[in-house]
């Protein structure tokens, strides 16, 4: 069930509101916990089963770790973050990351892998497959984050950056909660303990949640949809024109970002509705000067979990230049893994932690090479788009392809037919208003801090425009459901 549906707006969202303003407020989490369990079964109930067998483990973790700290009456508190820890409390740990590690890396990676091994058997002369896969391993959604966000509690728990749950539904709704489960922002617990027990609900936040929502909606249904059309055309294609290769580049750049940036938008709305407030995701993050400020402004919930539970137990910056450079190097790899199985998003990642280990080498032994901010901006802009190219190719080989007619002037000058179908006003005047939003329009997050009668004019026209172009829309996926 995706955000920008008729089976979510007209149905799902009204219903969900309805029974929540209804309840008792004591009823509420569990309330939302049921139904955010509703929507993640809503493809495959089988799903469900596998979330919520991993909050459980990571629920009793919890306890286990936070036993030390607990009075006797049973109110538990954050651990000293200096103390020592006890055995018990090192297995719990253990126990959490071992399992959220494991149910992804067998869901998401058991294909991957397994044909790795048969693809590199072959190249060694191997007469047949070493490795005969019986089991099609079906990926659940949301798995990446949900996983990582409970492995999250566990941490902070241990780390006494936050105190354990003691009630199970409080912690259910946490790993649950339908705005953002299957595709993020992921939460870290410490930012909505206090929410889930106890949240205010006002008219001032439920009309700011209609604001994001709807400014989200019209992100996805007049920029991200028409983007993500001219893409497919490009990247599905066995030859383009240079000038189409630009094109589509260019159009999935702007579809992966009004795409997600959308759908975080709708997320934080959705919350504010129910009295949550969800961080911020993102900070316009094509205005980045250098591959290091993009990723402060791009994904910041997933840019600060990698920091946070990988790139600083690496050791950071803190164990010399060289092992900075590998951390980096390491990290986004590792990041490109996490967003899919498959060696592109690998070479994704070394592209990113290249130019971010470049970075760290460089712009302190030049501190007096000063570059205008806009070429900047156009060389973040120039080395992203490169590295998209195989986010979105399906295979290292039709990534380089790609390129190679990027900059081959006058490459495939027969290939009329795309190039009918790329160039015609909807999609043109699509992709400039992509690019007037991306660099001239304000961020959501700022515009909808205050409302006037002009600014509800906008939302309204936002929403039912979006309500009314979606029924005619049939390109209408939201991309991050996949990783």
């Amino acid at each position: 069930m995706v955000f920008s549906s008729h089976l979510f707006v007209f149905w799902f969202l009204p219903f969900v509101l309805g029974l929540y303003y209804v309840v008792p407020v004591r009823r509420r989490t569990l309330l939302l916990t049921l139904l955010s369990y509703l929507f993640y079964g809503w493809a495959n109930p089988l799903f469900v089963i596998l979330m919520f067998g991993s909050t459980v483990v990571d629920y009793f973790c919890g306890l286990v770790i936070a036993a030390p700290a607990t009075d006797p009456d049973g109110t538990l508190n954050p651990l000293p973050r200096d103390g020592p820890r006890n055995r018990k409390q090192r297995l719990a740990l253990l126990v959490s990351i071992v399992t959220n590690l494991s149910l992804l890396g067998f869901f998401k990676y058991f294909n991957f892998f397994s044909d790795s091994i048969n693809e590199i058997a072959q190249m060694m002369g191997a007469a047949g497959p070493l490795f005969e896969r019986t089991l099609n391993v079906t990926l659940p959604l949301g798995i990446s984050f949900y996983t990582f966000q409970s492995m999250s509690y566990s941490i902070d728990c241990y780390r006494g950056d936050a105190k354990a749950i003691r009630k199970f539904v409080d912690f259910s709704c946490y790993v649950s909660l339908f705005p953002q489960l299957v595709a993020g922002p992921i939460i870290r617990f410490q930012e909505v303990a206090d929410q889930i027990v106890t949240r205010t609900h006002t008219l001032e936040k439920f009309a700011r949640g209609i604001a994001f929502f709807s400014i989200g909606m019209m992100k996805k249904i007049w920029l991200a949809n028409p983007c993500g059309n001219m893409a497919d055309l490009v990247f599905d294609a066995e030859q383009v024109t240079t000038l189409d290769a630009w094109t589509g580049v260019l159009a999935y750049a702007f579809q992966i970002y009004f795409d997600f940036s959308a759908y975080t938008d709708m997320a934080i709305g959705l919350g504010l509705m129910i009295g949550f407030v969800f961080p911020k995701n993102f900070d316009s993050p094509y205005h980045a000067a250098t591959i290091t400020e993009f990723w402060r402004r791009w994904h910041i919930s997933l840019s600060t979990w990698l920091r946070e539970y990988l790139y600083i137990p690496l050791g950071g910056n803190r164990r010399g230049h060289t092992r900075t450079y590998i951390n980096l190097a390491l990290v986004m790899l590792i990041g490109g893994l996490w967003h899919g199985a498959a060696w592109t998003f690998v070479i994704w990642g070394g592209i990113h932690g290249l130019f971010l280990a470049l970075e760290r080498f460089l712009i302190p032994r030049f501190p007096r090479i000063t570059l205008p901010r806009i070429v900047g901006v156009g060389y973040t802009f120039f080395i992203t788009c490169l590295a998209w190219i195989f986010f979105r190719s399906d295979t290292a080989t039709a990534a380089m392809g790609l390129i190679r007619t990027l900059f081959t002037p006058g490459a495939n000058g027969n290939a009329s037919l795309i190039t009918a179908q790329l160039h015609t006003p909807y999609f043109m005047i699509s992709l400039l208003a992509a690019v007037g939003f991306t660099w001239f329009a304000p961020q959501t997050w700022d515009w909808t801090r205050r409302m006037g009668p002009v600014k509800v004019a906008v939302v309204i026209f936002a929403l039912f425009s979006s309500v009314a172009f979606m029924t005619i829309q049939a390109f209408n996926p939201f991309i991050y459901f996949i990783f």
